[in-house]
């Protein structure tokens, strides 16, 4: 993932599931992933807001 942008939505290639953040997230690492975005890694906020 580059460190400078993030990722709002993904489509799951088994069922074809359109996965988008929860409420209060910028993107669907912060949603699902163990770790934070990059950008919230790295500048302590997002890209996106």
């Amino acid at each position: 993932m580059p460190s400078d942008s993030c990722c709002f939505f993904h489509e799951c290639v088994q069922c074809k599931a359109l996965i988008r953040p929860k409420a209060g997230d910028c993107c669907i690492f912060c949603s699902y992933g163990s770790m934070k975005c990059p950008p919230i890694q790295l500048q302590g906020h997002c890209c996106s807001g």
